[in-house]
């Protein structure tokens, strides 16, 4: 064992929101201490990680590659107000052919909408994430929205938008937050990597 990583040892985490009050926008820092000296630094602008001591190294090129992760903190920290765009985040499905879309009153929408990339999850399974601009839509035309998740074999999965059911970062529902729509893979099957029956999806 090496003598360094003997005895007890300190690990510090930091991390947090800044609100931009001139610009409205927000920031958020994620940082890592060991034994009272920096060790790793997450980037919002990037989306990576950052290695001040050689040491980190091998944790930054592991976290890096968690591209799922990086962009859930990324929407963990920017989230900040009902003028937010709401996320339907689809998880747990396999292969990674998939359709995600928002649709008012049946209708498929192209326009307020700004669909994401599909990444992987550390299990195997993939994610994607699709946003909704409603910062023009009075609270009691939400009904008429809903996300819809196309998974090749089985039927669609539509997931009303629910004031409701709307989660933000601070853990709260209701018209302040985000919201999060989500069906989860069996655990069974995650490890056989079966065509997913059971996407999980949420509304954020």
């Amino acid at each position: 064992m090496n003598a360094e990583l003997r005895g007890a040892h300190i690990v510090q985490m930091m991390s947090g929101c800044e609100w931009d009050d001139d610009d409205d926008t927000t920031d958020g820092y994620r940082q890592l201490a060991y034994d009272g000296e920096d060790f790793i630094a997450w980037d919002l602008k990037t989306l990576t990680w950052v290695a001040p001591v050689r040491q980190a190294v091998p944790t930054k090129l592991r976290w890096d590659q968690d591209r799922a992760l990086n962009q859930y903190w990324k929407n963990y920290y920017t989230k900040r107000s009902p003028s937010s765009p709401v996320v339907c985040h689809a998880t747990g499905f396999y292969p990674d052919r998939v359709v995600v879309f928002w649709r008012r009153d049946g209708q498929e929408l192209h326009e307020q909408v700004d669909p994401g990339e599909v990444l992987p999850n550390h299990d195997g399974t993939f994610q994607v994430s699709v946003d909704l601009d409603l910062t023009a839509v009075p609270q009691e035309d939400w009904g008429r929205y809903e996300c819809v998740v196309q998974l090749k074999g089985i039927e669609d999965i539509p997931t009303p938008l629910d004031p409701a059911l709307i989660r933000t970062n601070w853990g709260k529902t209701g018209r302040d937050g985000g919201s999060d729509t989500s069906s989860e893979i069996p655990d069974g099957q995650k490890g056989l990597l079966a065509p997913t029956p059971d996407p999980k999806v949420s509304i954020l």
